[in-house]
């Protein structure tokens, strides 16, 4: 079933963060977390929450369990709108403190974790990102071109699930996203996004624009979506989109940069009778960002000094962080060329 990628935990009062360490904990156990892997992930979380407190009055942590093929991990997402961090390399050595603590923090952080990134910037705040695998991370060869997918879908706050959702499949030498938003929110929303999630995965086409005609057919019962369908040919060293209502596109790369207009309508039930889709080449276009209405429609990150240079979850946290609504499921997905 096709939901949010990521729970997500008010960090703001301390009171609360033995609930929240219970419920994150909880969450790697069901995911299959080893003990040993278990008791860093508790230590990692502990540090967070910590840091949330002393340095930034609290804040927000998101924590997700991804199981894709070959590639299975816990991720933590630490965000604050702190003071942000004046040194941040002295910051990561064990030891080094400012609030007259241990100093064991970030340190910490970044040792138990198999994947550690971080972005600290004066006046804005800090987000912190951790990856914990089940096994060992698999290694990515830098020889051969590949998509790296990051996303962070979020549903709606007093939601049970997330009329937002995405999904990703390979099919011959190309890689398919889905990026949908049921109308409005909740139960049938979430309902609407699998059946076109199902249609997805069973379409042949390999064309977006036609991708989005096979699931307008097949999800007529639904209230519908909104929607975009993005492929990357990595023969073609070429990427096809095609969109049919307020789901964002947004494309970059070097000195490049592109907003993708979508075609009004609703998948399911009304969309235009002729679509066409966007071409454009790895050499012009690296990094695809997509949002959903959840995510305010003019979103930047021109202050974000080197957050390009971040893994790509630490530039979604930010545009969630700074642009997300909070009135509805929010999705942020970034698709970069290796």
């Amino acid at each position: 079933m096709v939901d949010a990628t990521h729970t997500s935990f008010n960090a703001s009062d301390r009171s609360y963060y033995a609930i929240l360490k219970k419920e994150i904990h909880a969450i790697a156990v069901q995911a299959g977390i080893a003990d040993k892997k278990l008791n860093e992930l508790d230590i990692i979380v502990a540090e967070m929450t910590s840091n949330l407190h002393k340095y930034a009055m609290g804040g927000e942590l998101l924590v997700a369990y991804f199981d894709k093929p070959g590639e299975e991990y816990i991720e933590l997402i630490s965000i604050d709108n702190g003071p942000g961090i004046a040194e941040l390399q002295k910051a990561l050595v064990d030891g080094y403190s400012t609030a007259n603590s241990m100093g064991h923090g970030l340190g910490s952080i970044k040792r138990f974790s198999d994947e550690f990134d971080i972005y600290s910037l004066k006046g804005w705040g800090t987000i912190v990102l951790s990856r914990i695998y089940k096994t060992k991370q698999p290694s990515k060869s830098r020889l051969k071109t590949y998509v790296q997918i990051r996303p962070i879908v979020i549903k709606k706050p007093g939601e049970t699930t997330s009329g937002d959702g995405h999904y990703v499949k390979a099919t011959d030498g190309m890689i398919k996203l889905l990026v949908a938003d049921g109308l409005g929110h909740g139960p049938e929303a979430n309902l609407a996004v699998n059946e076109a999630v199902k249609s997805f995965k069973s379409c042949p086409y390999n064309s977006p624009a036609d991708i989005i005609r096979y699931i307008h057919r097949d999800i007529r019962k639904t209230r519908g979506i909104v929607g975009t369908v993005a492929i990357f040919d990595m023969n073609a060293k070429a990427v096809r989109i095609a969109g049919v209502g307020n789901i964002s596109s947004r494309l970059s790369g070097g000195v490049n940069n592109k907003t993708l207009l979508a075609y009004n309508g609703i998948i399911g039930h009304n969309i235009p009778t002729t679509m066409n889709d966007h071409l454009m080449h790895f050499a012009d276009y690296q990094q695809l960002v997509l949002c959903s209405d959840g995510i305010k429609s003019r979103w930047e990150t021109i202050k974000h000094a080197g957050i390009n240079r971040c893994d790509n979850t630490i530039l979604a946290a930010a545009i969630y962080k700074d642009f997300s609504r909070q009135t509805d499921d929010m999705s942020v997905i970034i698709a970069r060329v290796k």
